[in-house]
């Protein structure tokens, strides 16, 4: 049992590593886009936040809401994240290859939500903590996009009296702090969602012993191997996924990258303090989008934007029906 253990742990950092591997293009298109660092520094900066959120921010709360606020966690056995995580991966590893910016975290918890119901039925989810998710995948990416929108509008506002060149001079520095920001709520928000899940598989596989229904230990030998791996993935980089969202949807400039990857972290601190299982990728594509809205309307390429869309709406059931399938071979040959 011990050695099986071992194995999903793994296999939950794969998927953390494909996690930080898919989501790069969150953390860097937009820097990337404008020219302000080169892929390879762009992904070195973005790493290096999104492991130092290992030690700024301790709370937890979103690995919690993994956990326990989704799935009735003594229903949670081992052949259930197994399946989630192989769940999650696969459909990581699709969307990489087509370059399309899905959520890792959406097809974490719908992977887990799936197989959770392949083995006892639908009295497994917590109604509760799905209705919140639901409507973040709303609200998260249309609060990036208003607040960036309202950045941008006031940076215009502000300085429509400047040369434009002047202006990207500043903001080109200004980038730099942005991005690292952004790789900061990243960081925050996605690297939880791994953790939270292998803690309570250790929890009831009795590794981790808990002193109550409400305790949700998260031991430092299980947060700096998360945040390790998903920071590797960072390094690694999805370019693919880079050119969607930093060239595809809307072009920047770097004052117009500053306020999305703003606008985006805000997002994600707001809701990783909350404890809100959001989409870093739904967030800054929202951001992008409202700070292109700000030339035009045309100046977002809407009929991309629509695919992506669709690409979030899918992700859940998809990887649910996937992970699902995973639950009843592992159950039956393992």
């Amino acid at each position: 049992m011990i050695t099986f253990i071992i194995i999903i742990i793994l296999i939950a950092l794969v998927f953390d590593f494909l996690n930080g591997f898919h989501d790069a293009a969150n953390s860097i298109a937009t820097i990337v886009s404008t020219h302000v660092l080169t892929p390879r520094k762009a992904v070195l900066w973005a790493a290096f936040f999104n492991f130092l959120a290992a030690f700024l921010f301790t709370g937890h709360n979103v690995a919690k809401t993994i956990g326990k606020g989704l799935v009735t966690p003594s229903l949670v056995n081992e052949y259930v994240i197994l399946a989630a995580l192989l769940g999650a991966i696969a459909w990581n590893i699709i969307t990489w290859y087509y370059g399309i910016p899905s959520s890792s975290s959406h097809a974490l918890m719908g992977g887990l939500g799936g197989a959770a119901i392949m083995r006892v039925g639908f009295s497994a989810i917590i109604w509760s903590g799905w209705i919140k998710t639901l409507i973040f995948i709303v609200v998260a990416p249309v609060l990036g996009m208003v607040l960036g929108f309202g950045m941008m509008t006031l940076l215009m506002w502000m300085f429509h009296n400047h040369p434009s060149s002047k202006i990207n001079s500043v903001f080109r520095k200004l980038q730099l702090v942005s991005a690292a920001f952004y790789s900061l709520g990243h960081g925050a928000n996605d690297a939880q969602k791994t953790m939270g899940i292998i803690t309570i598989l250790l929890i009831n596989a009795q590794l981790i012993q808990v002193t109550g229904p409400d305790d949700f230990p998260i031991k430092w030998w299980i947060i700096i191997p998360c945040y390790t791996a998903i920071s590797l993935g960072t390094m690694f980089g999805g370019w693919r996924i880079v050119k969607t969202m930093g060239q595809k949807v809307t072009k920047l400039k770097p004052s117009g990258g500053f306020c999305a990857e703003t606008a985006g972290a805000f997002t994600l601190l707001i809701t990783a303090f909350s404890g809100i299982a959001v989409s870093t990728t739904h967030t800054i594509t929202g951001a992008i989008m409202g700070v292109g809205a700000t030339k035009r309307v045309s100046a977002v390429k809407w009929g991309l934007a629509g695919k992506i869309v669709i690409a979030w709406v899918i992700t859940l059931p998809v990887t649910a029906v996937i992970s699902a399938g995973c639950y009843w071979f592992v159950a039956h040959y393992f």
